[in-house]
């Protein structure tokens, strides 16, 4: 990484680990401020961000069966949300594509524990050690490991996590049947995020209390569902078999089918992602890959600067490199960075912000994390302080989770973009976005107000910040007064 790029870490495939929450932000249900624009999150009917989210108690399960299978639990949740999934699009399916929904064929359960011969075959394959997931078009079926995937997406997750999952693989068995494919031409990250898009679809069905086994609020059952979406990203842009998408592309797909409905996925394709993503770094030059911005005085002063000609202001703030501002009448102090109104001083713990973007931490751990480490998931806390510094310039309010909250994570995404320009310095490199995405998603230090309140709905966190990324200032300002 040259000195004053931000890299990303790229780490191990199976890594683990959710950000520690707690750093100086609280999440709060409701504020007395309220945003102009309601949250996307929260849709008619039963939609809930309190409710429960996973199966219904005390409704029987389908009598769907999966070839191989055992009849335990796993199988069961898979089959319960097939089911749902099915009967989703056996009504809606005409409502925007040709012909007749057809059903997938049948399903397969595995486990990726057994031995070599007890392994089925799925699509023409061996499901010996095979953790996975997946949509066959050869054969029009649907299988899963219910021993070691499924298991470890309930666990961190929860059950709505596998229902995502599903959700997603039948998007693929959707789009062999409604024409949204030209073959092997199409392009593998169309076709993954046209598979998010449609699971968004019927994410919000289940939300809106329509679906038969399960239920979904928007909050906690939201981030569960975002957290796995995040865990299955590509690591490694560089790499030609990264086909699913970044973080911040996998969340935009869902989000769009989730608020705009399966016509959107149907217009998802090469020139749409590649009009979505701007001048956004989208691959590794040079050797960025495996170097970070060190997170320093030195470099937080680079920052600093950049973000005054990016977002100039009358009264610049002044900076203070050797901890939060602990003197700062009538607001609460957020870590690992604070800013003062009082003063009109932005305070850093520099230890604290090294350990944010993972200095010294080992890249190794659990499967299926949500966390991408690096200097990124750091420096945006820094950028959404210097953003109050600009809303108090600007005569508007800092407090308010969800207005003042909200508005700080969609100008910090501003900011973001206006970072990626050439000219920038430092400035971002391919991976920070999805690095600013893991810390909005687990703990939301870039979306807190002056005093670290946060809304509970990583979703709603992540739709503010993506609309400050993809549309700019005047969007932010009209969306969160």
């Amino acid at each position: 990484m040259r000195r004053h790029r931000f890299g990303a870490t790229m780490a191990a495939l199976m890594s683990i680990g959710m950000l520690v929450s707690g750093c100086g932000a609280t999440t709060v249900a409701s504020d007395q401020a309220q945003p102009v624009m309601d949250n996307p999150w929260e849709v008619a009917g039963a939609a809930s961000s309190t409710g429960p989210s996973g199966s219904r108690p005390g409704v029987p399960d389908t009598d769907k069966k999966a070839d191989n299978g055992d009849n335990g639990k796993i199988d069961k949740l898979a089959l319960n949300a097939i089911a749902d999934i099915e009967e989703y699009w056996q009504t809606e399916y005409s409502k925007t594509f040709r012909g007749d929904f057809k059903p997938a064929s049948k399903y397969i359960s595995w486990s990726a524990k057994a031995p070599e011969s007890e392994s089925v075959q799925f699509c023409k394959s061996s499901t010996y050690k095979l953790v996975n997931a997946a949509y066959c078009p050869l054969d029009h079926t649907i299988g899963w490991d219910r021993t070691v995937l499924l298991p470890l997406l309930v666990d961190k997750y929860k059950e709505m996590s596998v229902v995502m999952v599903l959700a997603h693989e039948y998007g693929h068995a959707i789009q062999s049947q409604a024409d949204l494919l030209r073959g092997f031409l199409t392009d593998a990250l169309v076709k993954e995020q046209q598979a998010d898009c449609l699971a968004g679809v019927f994410l919000r069905h289940v939300a809106e209390g329509n679906s038969k086994h399960f239920t979904l609020n928007t909050t906690d059952g939201l981030n569960g569902v975002l957290g796995a979406t995040v865990a299955v990203r590509d690591r490694d842009p560089n790499d030609p078999d990264a086909v699913h998408g970044s973080a911040f592309e996998r969340v935009t797909a869902v989000q769009m089918g989730y608020t705009q409905g399966a016509k959107s996925c149907k217009d998802i394709n090469e020139d749409e992602i590649e009009k979505r993503r701007g001048g956004l770094p989208t691959t590794f030059i040079d050797d960025e890959r495996e170097k970070q911005l060190a997170v320093n005085e030195e470099n937080l002063s680079s920052l600093a600067t950049q973000l005054h000609k990016s977002m100039p202001l009358k009264n610049a703030p002044k900076f203070n490199y050797d901890g939060v501002i602990r003197d700062c009448s009538s607001v609460t102090i957020t870590e690992p960075v604070s800013y003062c109104p009082g003063s009109n001083t932005i305070g850093t713990d520099l230890p604290a912000m090294a350990r944010r973007a993972g200095e010294g931490s080992s890249s190794k751990g659990e499967p299926l994390s949500a966390i991408v480490a690096g200097d990124y998931n750091a420096a945006v806390v820094f950028v959404s302080r210097y953003v109050l510094a600009v809303q108090q310039d600007r005569n508007l309010s800092l407090t308010g989770a969800d207005s003042a909250g909200l508005r700080t994570a969609c100008l910090s995404g501003v900011l973001t973009t206006k970072l990626s320009d050439p000219a920038s310095d430092p400035r971002l490199s391919a991976g920070d976005l999805d690095e600013a995405v893991s810390g909005l998603l687990a703990d939301g230090l870039a979306a807190a107000d002056v005093n670290g309140k946060v809304v509970p709905s990583g979703y709603q966190r992540l739709e503010a910040f993506r609309t400050g990324v993809l549309n700019g200032e005047s969007a932010c300002l009209t969306q969160f007064k």
